[in-house]
């Protein structure tokens, strides 16, 4: 079985915003920026259908989204998946930021990139809500594994 779990392209999660934004920003329009994301979301690594349940689900949003994480030598990483093609493409965008990274990287990387790069005003209420939902579940799992 492939490793289901993402391995960062950037050195940083703050590189990996400003890549995101300049692959992003190659784009004149959202309807290819949502290709862009849709396309992203093809290439995650392939989630496990065992995983596919409740113990796995994300709250708070509107599709369904499963989402795992693993402890890896003090880093933290991420498998995810939705049943939305849209959706499954931000989730690689979360991942592409958090995944691989140390439970304080990902605790000190506030999702406001989402806002800033336009995403959240470009997407539905619930789909913001959404994704507001996913990333508040990554920071939540980094919170567990810091260190007392």
């Amino acid at each position: 079985m492939s490793d289901p779990f993402l391995i960062p392209e950037d050195p940083s999660a703050a590189e990996a915003i400003a890549a995101i934004g300049e692959d992003l920003g190659l784009f004149d329009d959202w309807m290819e920026r949502y290709q862009f994301i849709i396309e992203m979301g093809r290439k995650l690594p392939p989630f496990p259908d065992a995983w596919a349940n409740d113990a796995h689900r994300v709250p708070g949003c509107q599709s369904r989204v499963w989402m795992e994480a693993v402890l890896r030598n003090g880093d933290l990483y991420f498998a995810g998946t939705s049943d939305a093609a849209i959706v499954s493409g931000l989730i690689a965008l979360l991942l592409r930021v958090y995944s691989g990274r140390s439970p304080e990287e990902i605790l000190a990387t506030n999702p406001v990139f989402l806002k800033d790069l336009g995403l959240l005003e470009a997407l539905s209420t619930n789909r913001g809500n959404g994704i507001a939902a996913m990333a508040r579940k990554i920071r939540e799992v980094a919170a567990l594994q810091r260190p007392e």
